[in-house]
């Protein structure tokens, strides 16, 4: 069973954090995973988020197509349908919404514009920016632990790489697998980025790559799951590992799940962090053989050669080589 770390001294800037530090190293340490209790984020304002979600993605296809990515251009925002996003080069077995800061169109950074939002659930424009911001202050609260947790300053990522931060935020369909289907709904893959927070609906299907093999990471009502992403493991120099993970519904009906993505800002270095530790000397090796560490550059730089791989037809878009399409 993943830890269960309240982090609501964290929040409230209170006398417990130091403790709450220790436990999201361990964490870190152990499963790069751990569950996220003791915030604030409204029960409500998910539970509306969820239905909101379940309308939609039972609209007509032609329907949800009104807002499909190749709409959103260099920001990457919209709807995907199922098999169209790859893992590891494979079709996923699931539909989604890509959402992101609101910003204005002429934004010139790609993965960085305006949302695309569903005539047919008006509703969903208000939850969605609303999580958003309930959310990325969630996010930095977790964070200010996990610099804690390195020795840094509690405002050491808030100050720097996440001050003007990259958010991203999914929500995401999952079918139900087919009897005797043995495919995943996500294949195995580690996140990219620095810290994800997800909520899931009560279908399951999530597993970890621990240290004794794999093992479910259950919905826990009133819980994130968070999890630490390839930059934070090349920042800490492999002291923190980035987990692999991967999904399959096998609940015989459809599953809700709402990752949340707390990034560096586009223009933020990604240099490791003053004085941590060196690669652990287990030898593991990484699920896709890769390195994070030996990236240099910017973090957007990373991010979009990261995400092109995912969504291949809008890598051009993302470079600027082609415009957004009509409305």
């Amino acid at each position: 069973m993943l830890p269960v770390i309240d982090v609501s001294s964290l929040i409230a800037d209170g006398p417990g954090a130091a403790a709450v530090a220790g436990q999201i190293q361990a964490a870190c340490r152990d499963y790069g995973f751990f569950y996220v209790a003791g915030h604030d984020v409204s029960a409500d304002l998910l539970d509306q988020l969820a239905d909101a979600s379940a309308e939609f993605f039972a609209l007509p296809v032609a329907d949800k197509l009104e807002i499909e990515m190749a709409r959103g251009g260099r920001a990457w925002r919209g709807y995907f349908p199922v098999g169209a996003e790859l893992t590891s080069g494979r079709p996923d077995q699931k539909e989604g919404l890509y959402f992101g800061a609101e910003l204005p169109a002429g934004d010139p950074r790609p993965l960085h514009g305006p949302n695309l939002f569903p005539r047919q659930v008006p509703a969903l424009r208000g939850l969605v920016l609303a999580y958003l911001d309930e959310l990325t202050r969630l996010g930095q609260a977790v964070l200010a632990g996990v610099a804690l947790s390195l020795g840094l300053d509690a405002g050491y990522f808030a100050t720097g790489y996440t001050a003007d931060p990259i958010i991203l935020f999914r929500i995401f369909h999952y079918p139900p697998a087919a009897a005797g289907d043995e495919g995943w709904g996500v294949a195995e893959h580690t996140d990219y980025g620095l810290l994800t927070l997800l909520a899931q609906d009560d279908a399951g299907g999530l597993q970890i790559a621990a240290p004794e093999g794999w093992i479910d990471a259950p919905p826990i009502r009133g819980t994130f799951v968070c999890n630490i992403g390839d930059m934070l493991d090349r920042l800490t120099q492999g002291w923190y590992r980035s987990t692999p993970h991967r999904v399959r519904n096998g609940s015989g009906r459809g599953r809700l799940s709402f990752p949340f993505f707390l990034d560096p800002g586009f223009d933020a270095e990604v240099p490791p962090l003053p004085g941590r530790a060196a690669v652990a000397g287990d030898g593991r090796r990484r699920w896709d053989g890769q390195d994070p560490r030996a990236f240099t550059g910017t973090y957007g730089e990373y991010l979009i050669a990261k995400v092109s791989k995912v969504f291949p037809p809008l890598a051009a878009q993302a470079s600027g080589e082609t415009s957004r399409p009509p409305a």
